[in-house]
């Protein structure tokens, strides 16, 4: 899960080396904590918080699959 949301996010990003992930595990459920740049926040969020969303739609879609609750929370 964690390869995949890296490789969803990266490419949006300034400073593609201060991504770093998360991932922790409870049961059938995934929390995977997101942390950037300062400066990447506007860009990983988008307007309106619509990239945000479409990130975590694509990650759920993926937990959808493998059976499992994926939340993705992005952090400062």
């Amino acid at each position: 899960m964690k390869e995949l949301l890296r490789t969803v996010v990266k490419p949006l990003l300034h400073h593609p080396e201060e991504l770093q992930i998360e991932e922790s595990r409870e049961g059938r459920k995934i929390k995977l904590e997101v942390k950037v740049d300062p400066d990447d926040m506007g860009r990983i969020i988008g307007k309106g918080g619509k990239r945000a969303n479409a990130i975590r739609s694509v990650m759920k879609a993926k937990g959808t699959i493998d059976g499992v609750r994926i939340i993705v929370d992005i952090v400062e």
